[in-house]
């Protein structure tokens, strides 16, 4: 089996290499969705090797729940691609991702709080999705930063799956894990290559299935369900309080700005580099967080929690996040 996990995560860094390769030369000669002289096309690239990823890992019978997931994608990388092609509005991207949710409640990829009923969990599962979806695409402002996190994050989903000896979420995170890797050979600063809506919106998209799908708790270890918030907890620290920025601003939640996390380091006259490091190790200590509270007794797992909302408050004052 360890030869399988090892050759799905090279097949996947291969695979995104040459693809990124090949769009990028195609798109830089043919001027396609260029933006300042850096191909749009990276989206492209790690949606079609992730899909393949899956269906090479799993060959024979694909489980259930992967072909929802692919299926869900799929309409979330062709809207994206459209997306980057030309802009769409923000309703019809919503309209777009609630479709793409909706294929996923089909497969039965939800939450499945058992203190809450069916329609509470449907409503959970779409707010979840979207949420996640859009704070990864929000997350896209500095080279490296997305992807970077996207890798962490789903790093730490398959060490959730492994120790959980959850076949089919280890092999969907190894094809995310190396899809993401041979992106970011060309996205880390200087970028060569962007991902687009097109990939922020899928990897996204994927990222939160991917939550949906693992079990973390057990009823002595109730705290062990905020594990997939604590994981991607950077994304949606940076996307909550852009929210209430904006909000507090008289500004529109979804009009563009330059309220982000990482733009308010670098105005702080840190470098891009800098910037990401700081970024991807904050993102580390949320996801090394919610690796831990998934394993450890409810009073730890208060202790964790206590410590990751006094960090994310040390962040706010220093990125000077006021209301």
């Amino acid at each position: 089996m360890l030869i399988k996990f090892l050759s799905t995560i090279l097949s996947s860094f291969l695979s995104s290499v040459i693809f990124i390769v090949i769009f990028r030369k195609i798109s830089l000669r043919y001027n396609i969705l260029v933006l300042r002289g850096i191909p749009l096309i990276g989206g492209l690239a790690l949606g079609i090797t992730f899909i393949l990823g899956c269906i090479t890992a799993f060959s024979i019978y694909i489980p259930q729940k992967v072909q929802g997931i692919i299926l869900a994608s799929v309409i979330m990388l062709i809207f994206g691609l459209i997306d980057d092609w030309k802009e769409l509005s923000v309703t019809a991207k919503f309209l777009v991702q609630i479709i793409a949710t909706f294929f996923l409640v089909l497969f039965n990829i939800r939450t499945h709080i058992i203190y809450i009923g069916n329609i509470a969990n449907i409503i959970v599962t779409f707010i979840w999705v979207i949420g996640i979806t859009n704070a990864i695409n929000h997350l896209d402002v500095v080279d490296g930063l997305a992807g970077g996190v996207v890798f962490i994050a789903a790093l730490a989903f398959f060490i959730i799956a492994f120790l959980n000896n959850d076949i089919k979420i280890i092999f969907m995170s190894l094809a995310l894990i190396g899809a993401i890797l041979g992106f970011l050979i060309y996205n880390f600063p200087p970028a060569k290559i962007y991902m687009g809506n097109c990939g922020s919106h899928f990897l996204g998209f994927i990222l939160a299935a991917i939550a949906l799908s693992i079990s973390y708790a057990n009823s002595e270890r109730t705290l062990a369900l905020l594990s997939p918030l604590l994981i991607l907890g950077l994304p949606i620290f940076d996307t909550a309080f852009l929210i209430v920025v904006r909000i507090s601003q008289g500004k529109s939640a979804f009009r563009k700005s330059e309220d982000h996390l990482a733009l308010r380091f670098l105005k702080l006259g840190y470098s891009k580099e800098k910037t990401l490091l700081f970024m991807l190790l904050l993102s580390s200590v949320f996801s090394f967080s919610g690796i831990l509270i998934s394993r450890v007794s409810n009073n730890f797992g208060i202790a964790i929690i206590i410590f990751v909302g006094f960090l994310s408050l040390i962040v706010a004052k220093k990125m000077n996040f006021k209301i």
